[in-house]
This record gives structure tokens, C-alpha cells and sequence, in this order.
């Protein structure tokens, strides 16, 4: 992503604040970001996926990540399970 996210991050990488609607770019360069946390291939249930955001983020509340990743298609989800929409788990390429 050619947006930096270093202006939304803590010292420890994790995300501290949500850019607004008006700053698109760097939201998607940390949807990009967080995709990245999750593994192509492998499913996750929601209390993994809310472990990997709350570790790396200082938000208060970091289920709006969880939104964003999939109302971006970032992640997938059916039956209580999570994946990166880019490599669905036991799908053959």
C-alpha cells in the first residue's frame, strides 16, 4: 500500500486510533495490514480472530476492525468460522 499507517501506531505496531472516512487511503493500508496477521489457508472462530485484533491494537473497542476486514472482503465468514477471503481453508487452487 503506498499509504503509511506509522501516524495510526504505538511504538509496538498496534493500531491506536481509526483514521476517519476522510482518510480511506490509510484505513485501507491497515485493513491491508491486518489481513496480513491472518494466515491464508487457516480458519480462526471468533475468539481467536478478537485475540489477534486486541493484540494488535489499543483500541477500546477493535470489533470495528472485524467490520472493516470484512465488509471489505479482507476476511470471510460462515458458520462461526473466520479465514483471509483471499485462500478459503480446504479450498484447491
Amino acid at each position: 500500500m503506498t499509504k503509511s499507517i506509522m501516524d495510526f501506531q504505538d511504538e509496538f505496531g498496534r493500531i491506536t486510533t481509526w483514521p476517519s472516512d476522510r482518510r480511506r487511503a490509510h484505513q485501507l493500508a491497515i485493513l491491508h495490514y491486518l489481513k496480513g496477521l491472518f494466515e491464508t489457508g487457516v480458519s480462526y472462530d471468533q475468539g481467536q480472530v478478537e485475540q489477534i485484533l486486541a493484540d494488535h491494537t489499543t483500541l477500546e473497542d477493535p470489533s470495528i476492525l472485524l467490520t472493516e476486514l470484512l465488509d471489505g472482503d479482507y476476511l470471510a465468514t460462515a458458520d462461526g468460522q473466520y479465514w483471509r477471503a483471499d485462500g478459503r481453508p480446504g479450498a484447491r487452487g
